[in-house]
């Protein structure tokens, strides 16, 4: 869902795919002007007990655009990321992050479980994977 691509999101997705009518609902309800934020992805996977993945899906399929993104890498004006590589001398909290790497990535369920570990905000945690030369990948949601 990078703001590159148009709005075309739903051709990411093959086949004849059927929504959930309720997670449907919930992003027609809850968008404005076909954007999410990624705060209130969150809050309709919560509401309704669904997949992070599931929300995601129907935002694409309805060529919605992610918003916000609460590590920071996408979907704010003008900048896009917000997020500025950051350094740490915490060695816990750099292990931690490496110990995390899935062929040399870092999950954004990962980040957000890390932060929630060492009680700081999820855009530092993305600041010093930045830092450190991490790139953070798969979304939870799928936009990347």
């Amino acid at each position: 869902m990078s703001l590159g691509q148009g709005n075309h999101f739903a051709k990411k997705h093959k086949g004849n795919i059927e929504l959930d009518p309720a997670v449907k609902e919930e992003v027609l309800k809850r968008s404005k002007e076909g954007k999410l934020p990624c705060a209130v992805a969150f809050e309709i996977v919560k509401d309704l007990g669904v997949t992070a993945g599931e929300v995601g899906k129907t935002v694409d399929l309805l060529n919605f655009r992610l918003m916000k993104c609460q590590l920071g890498l996408f979907g704010y004006t003008p900048e896009k990321k917000i997020i500025k590589p950051k350094d740490t001398e915490n060695q816990g909290l750099k292990d931690a992050i490496n110990n995390a790497l899935v062929n040399e990535r870092l999950s954004c369920k990962s980040a957000w479980n890390i932060a929630s570990d060492f009680k700081i905000r999820k855009m530092t945690i993305s600041s010093i994977a930045e830092g450190m030369g991490v790139k953070i990948k798969p979304c939870q949601l799928g936009a990347f």
